[in-house]
């Protein structure tokens, strides 16, 4: 094999800097850097669907902090033999600059964080999916090359030229192989198939109604179906689970199960277009009011145009949204 032409690691020393006393890892970095363009992207995005005022913030104050709770308990709990064993350190369960924080995990705990900031700012919850669901893709190609400088996330032995290095020291190189043995960069074929993702959802949302929840549904398969050939030539034996098959994997099924049943109840439920991000009944403020809060407007009658202060019957009322 080539090693010319190969993809060397980053020196150990680049994993982490110092600044005065404090240590900054680089993964933690990558990790910040990622949710600083998924927040910059979704509210773009939101606001061109109406939303005013910074909005998304207000959501991530609650998506962020238990998503990334969510990302390493779910690490930590399909790892066990990484980190409960005699005379193990129970701390290191808390250390996520080491890396170790799972995709999936994040998913489960962002969306009830989103769902809880989206209640509380009147945001109907699929349109900050939607709005959401590219700058996901974004954020996870960042936040891979921090996987990159930990020396992590690689997959079966290659000879291909661009099989990435791994140092034999590792405690995760396999045992029996040569000094030297090439491995499939899972890395960047995740960086990869997730830009590719972000195109397909752009493109499909300027030809389809991707809305109520469906452009959310698509990065569903999109991620979940990439992620399941990874996990499949991945190296990382103590995520073995049922029938042996890692958890990643299993995982992976169900996001594009999720994914494909959620479309489809979505436009069958849905298919009007969304003329608002914010709940039925809402509205937002006007941009120079200076107190910027959501605010409840009356319901106007359809036919008449007046406001809603006498009965109507249940099949004229719409459903409602989250």
């Amino acid at each position: 094999m080539n090693r010319h032409l190969s993809i060397p690691s980053p020196d150990p020393v680049f994993a982490q800097f110092t600044v005065g006393p404090l240590t900054i890892h680089t993964y933690a970095l990558c990790i910040l850097a990622g949710i600083v363009a998924a927040t910059l992207i979704t509210s773009k995005r939101l606001a061109q669907r109406g939303a005013r005022g910074p909005v998304v913030l207000d959501i991530i104050l609650w998506a962020v902090p238990l998503g990334i709770v969510g990302a390493r308990f779910y690490h930590v709990f399909t790892h066990t033999g990484d980190y409960f064993y005699p005379g193990a350190n129970l701390w290191n369960v808390f250390a996520i600059w080491d890396g170790g924080n799972a995709l999936y995990g994040s998913l489960i705990g962002g969306a009830v964080g989103a769902y809880i900031g989206c209640r509380q700012t009147k945001i109907r919850f699929w349109s900050f999916a939607d709005a959401l669901a590219p700058a996901m893709l974004v954020a996870q190609s960042l936040g891979r090359f921090g996987n990159y400088f930990n020396h992590e996330l690689f997959g079966l032995p290659t000879t291909l030229p661009w099989g990435l290095q791994i140092e034999a020291s590792n405690p995760k190189f396999p045992a029996g192989l040569p000094a030297g043995t090439l491995f499939h960069p899972l890395f960047l074929y995740e960086i990869i198939w997730n830009l590719i993702g972000v195109g397909i959802i752009l493109v499909l949302e300027r030809r389809l109604n991707l809305r109520w929840g469906r452009a959310f549904a698509v990065y569903l398969i999109w991620y979940g179906l990439g992620r399941s050939w990874l996990e499949a030539i991945r190296i990382d034996p103590t995520s073995n689970t049922f029938l042996g098959i890692p958890a990643n994997v299993w995982a992976s099924f169900l996001l594009v199960a999720l994914g494909a049943a959620l479309f489809l109840v979505q436009t069958k439920r849905h298919p009007e277009p969304e003329d608002s991000p914010y709940r039925d009944g809402h509205q937002p403020a006007p941009l120079d009011d200076p107190n910027p809060a959501v605010t409840t407007a009356p319901a106007v009658d359809d036919a008449a145009g007046a406001p809603e202060d006498e009965p109507r019957s249940n099949s004229m009322r719409k459903p409602s949204d989250v």
